[in-house]
Formats: structure tokens, C-alpha cells, sequence
């Protein structure tokens, strides 16, 4: 079994705030990501039939306040108590969630984000006090009038107390960015937004700020900008443009592959190992991205719903009636100034050695990342080298994005070599299942799969699709097949 940049994780170090950071917005994006299919059609809704739609229909408009009012925040809601105490968390949150609703005047989306997981964590800590202490035959009404009582209480400090400190917060916070808009400096968030993603930290971004303060926006005018301020994806097609052109020879090989899957799938962790690769390429995508948001704010553009995922499709779909050219200007002009300057980067940072030397290079740094895979293998021979692998999960923040891609080619890939009585599965790095033989995660999540997997031997990899750890373990897994 190939061990490539594998570690057994047992560790006392306490995990990086980068680390928390990002299992937090993990935390939001699965609250929010099985829910995205009913903010969409919530998007299709204010699209069509609102009075500046693409048909517009006073009748069936109706249904654009309730949805955003009651069932959107309602389900995040939902889903964020059954995430931390199943179905008992689920119908606790939910209540929380009423009375947040009914006390304001905002879509309490943020609301929901808290109070959810809040009444959720409430019950869950009930059940765990009164655990083996219930007399027999009590256990029905013990359990139904536990969340009748508790939420009641929760009901009436969420409409009283929580959903009054939510609203002034969201209102602060609405205000601050309005001023940005307002004074034309809304493009300086492309200084946090672009370093913040590369870090992994999008869905902490999108999720918990933009995707909230965008919903609100939308209600009152039928779209928002702020849904086009970190999930444009016009930065990382310049970038991986420029890459094609001017990048190695690793780099000119694989980033065609990589536009193809970032503009028209929507996955831009495809683009992030390559701005890692080169941390100067950074400057390039804030460019690219500060342009864009320029571009938006200068033909009034804003999407309908929040693009999930990021794709150009999705962007095209969710384009309000008349939005069309400020939303296709703004992915084109943020391509142009991501590549230019990309490009330059790329240019300068080129060495004066020939095409053999940089091959040579090139070679020498994939033999030395197979060398360390091949190093940790003989640490574990005795331990690991004859255990039948039978499932290998792909991680990563969503479970939905990258992993899926990755786990998607290297099964067939495993099916190309014949060997088929191997799981491959992907997951979110919270969700992998104790008993997977083997853990495949990006390096810069590596850190946070180690708060939440105890035991399963994590392969470090950089690139989900040709990483030169996922080659060794292919051949490596071949050979025991064999």
C-alpha cells in the first residue's frame, strides 16, 4: 500500500487558527450547500416573475417574500441542527429559528446560521445530562416534552433577545459594505476575498457573508453584486491562461485540463495549487478580480442567487433580464487583467537556463516528491506494506467540489488497470468514514482532516487530478493488484 506523504495522525499539537478557520466555514458550507438546489429556484423565481423579470407575473411573485422570509432560513436552519443532533437538533433549531423570523424585519439568514446549530447543540447536551436516567416506560414523553419545553424557551429569547443583537449586527455590517459600494471601493475586498480562498477559506467568505447580505440585496432590487465579488470565475481562468502560456513544463501540461474544469465546472480549487505553486501570481488574481467587481459596479450587474459552484454556466443562469453584458464584461475584463499580469509575473520569475536544464528540474522535484512518498512507506512497511486497501476517501472543505473530481478520475483510473474491488468515494473531511484504509486530502487541508481523523494514513497531495503522490500510490496499488 502506498504510503505517498502519508502520516498516522496522532498528534498533541493544538490545530492552527487557519486550520479552525477553515472547519468552521466547512461547518457553514454544509449547512448551506444541500440547501443551494432551493435558493436557485428561489433565484429562477425572482427572475421571472418579479416586475423587472424576464416575465413578469404580480400573481406568482407572490411566493419570492415567503420563500426568503420562512422556508430558506427555515431549512438552513433545519440542516444546521441536524448536523450537530439529528432530527431532535433539526426540529430545535427550527423552532430557535421562528422566533428570530418573526421578530425582525431582514431575511435572517445569519440568524438561522446561529440559532440552528445553537438549538441543535441546546438538546444535544439534554440528551447527554439525562442519558440512563429516564425510568422505564418515561422515554416517549420524556423526549417529546424535552423539545416542546426547550424550545419554547429558545422561541422566545431568539424573538426577544437574539434576533434583535442579529439584526443590529447584520445591519452594520450591511451598512459598512453599502458605504464601500456607495464610495466605489467595494473592489478592495478583492484585497481579503483572493488570498482568503487560495487559503481555502472561500466557503467562509461565501457562505457566511456574501450569500446572506446577497439574498437581502436581491429581494429589494432582483439582484446583487455581492454575489459576484468572490465567485468570479474570470481570475483563475486568467491565471491558469497564463500558466499554460508562460508557466513549466509540469504547469503547461496540466493547467489546460484545470480551465477546463474551473470555467465550466465551477471548481476553483483547481486553481489554488498553482497560486501556492507561485505566491506572486496572488498579485494577478487580486488585479483580475478588483477589475471585475469594477466592471460589475460600473453597469450596475449582480446575479439573481448565489453561483454554486462558481461556474460560467452558473453566472449566464442566474443573470437577472438586461444584466447580460456588465456580468460577461466583468468575467472577460477580470480574465484579461488576471492574465496580463500573471503572465509578467510568470515572465520575470523565469530563469535564464534552457528548456533541458527546467526538464531536468523538473524531473529531479518529481523523483524527490515520489522519493518522500517511497521514504514514509519504508517507515511503515512492517505495519502497512501487505494490508489489503479497500476504500480510499477523497476530502476536502464541501465534499462536493475538488474531492469529487479527484475521486471521479482516480477511480477510473483503477478501472483502466483493472482493479475494481476498491471503494472510492469522496466526502467532506468532517463526514470521511472511520474505516477508510486510506485518506487522499490537499496539503493546506491536511492540517484540519487531523482535528477530526484519528487513524486512517492521510496521502498529502497538491493536485487532485496528476499529483505525482496519486501516481505513486496508482502504481502502487497496480503492483499488490498483480
Amino acid at each position: 500500500m502506498a504510503n505517498t506523504e502519508v502520516e498516522v495522525v496522532k498528534t498533541e499539537k493544538r490545530p492552527s487558527v487557519r486550520a479552525r478557520v477553515q472547519a468552521f466555514g466547512g461547518f457553514l458550507t454544509n449547512m448551506v450547500l444541500p440547501n443551494i438546489g432551493a435558493f436557485i429556484a428561489w433565484g429562477f423565481l425572482t427572475a421571472l416573475f418579479i416586475p423587472t423579470g424576464w416575465l413578469p407575473n404580480e400573481h406568482l411573485a407572490e411566493m419570492v417574500g415567503p420563500i426568503i422570509n420562512y422556508v430558506l432560513p427555515i431549512l438552513l436552519a433545519f440542516t444546521g441542527g441536524m448536523m450537530v443532533a439529528g432530527h431532535r437538533g433539526a426540529v430545535m433549531g427550527t423552532l430557535g429559528t421562528i422566533g428570530l423570523i418573526v421578530g425582525s424585519e431582514i431575511p435572517m439568514f445569519l440568524g438561522a446560521m446561529i440559532v440552528g446549530p445553537l438549538g441543535g447543540w441546546i438538546i444535544k447536551k439534554f440528551d447527554a445530562a439525562i442519558n440512563n436516567k429516564i425510568p422505564a416506560g418515561f422515554e416517549m414523553i420524556v423526549n417529546n416534552f424535552s423539545i416542546g419545553i426547550l424550545g419554547f424557551f429558545l422561541m422566545i429569547v431568539s424573538y426577544l433577545f437574539i434576533g434583535p443583537v442579529i439584526e443590529a449586527a447584520n445591519t452594520g455590517v450591511t451598512t459598512a459594505i453599502q458605504a464601500l459600494v456607495a464610495t466605489g471601493f467595494l473592489p478592495l475586498l478583492s484585497l481579503i476575498n483572493e488570498p482568503a480562498k487560495v487559503l481555502f477559506l472561500n466557503n467562509v467568505i461565501d457562505q457566511g457573508i456574501y450569500y446572506p447580505l446577497g439574498m437581502q440585496a436581491t429581494l429589494d432590487a432582483g439582484k446583487s453584486i455581492f454575489f459576484t465579488v468572490a465567485s468570479n470565475p474570470g481570475p483563475g481562468l486568467g491565471l491558469l491562461l497564463a500558466f499554460t502560456f508562460f508557466g513549466g513544463k509540469i504547469a503547461k501540461r496540466t493547467a489546460p485540463g484545470a480551465i477546463i474544469i474551473h470555467f465550466f465546472g465551477g471548481i476553483h480549487e483547481l486553481y489554488f495549487p498553482y497560486v501556492l505553486m507561485k505566491p506572486l501570481t496572488i498579485i494577478g488574481m487580486i488585479a483580475g478580480a478588483m477589475s471585475g467587481i469594477a466592471v460589475f459596479s460600473l453597469f450596475d450587474a449582480g446575479l439573481v442567487a448565489g453561483p454554486s459552484p462558481g461556474s460560467i454556466f452558473a453566472y449566464l443562469a442566474l443573470t437577472p433580464r438586461g444584466g447580460f453584458l456588465g456580468i460577461i464584461l466583468g468575467v472577460l475584463v477580470a480574465t484579461i487583467v488576471s492574465f496580463i499580469v500573471t503572465s509578467i509575473i510568470l515572465k520575470l520569475g523565469k530563469s535564464n537556463e534552457d528548456d533541458e536544464q527546467a526538464l531536468d528540474q523538473s524531473i529531479t522535484k518529481s523523483k524527490s516528491m515520489k522519493q518522500e512518498g517511497k521514504e514514509v512507506l519504508s517507515a511503515n512497511k512492517t505495519a502497512a506494506i501487505n494490508k489489503k486497501v479497500n476504500k480510499i476517501s477523497f476530502a476536502c472543505d464541501a465534499g462536493a467540489g475538488s474531492s469529487a473530481l479527484g475521486a471521479t478520475t482516480f477511480r477510473k483510473k483503477l478501472q483502466k488497470k483493472n482493479i475494481t474491488d476498491i471503494e472510492v468515494k469522496h466526502f467532506r473531511i468532517e463526514d470521511v468514514p472511520t474505516d477508510s484504509d486510506l485518506v487522499v486530502v490537499h496539503k493546506d487541508l491536511a492540517e484540519r482532516a487531523k482535528m477530526k481523523i484519528d487513524s486512517a494514513r492521510i496521502i498529502s497531495i497538491e493536485n487532485y487530478i496528476n499529483d505525482p503522490n496519486l501516481v505513486e500510490l496508482l502504481d502502487k496499488l497496480e503492483e499488490n493488484n498483480s
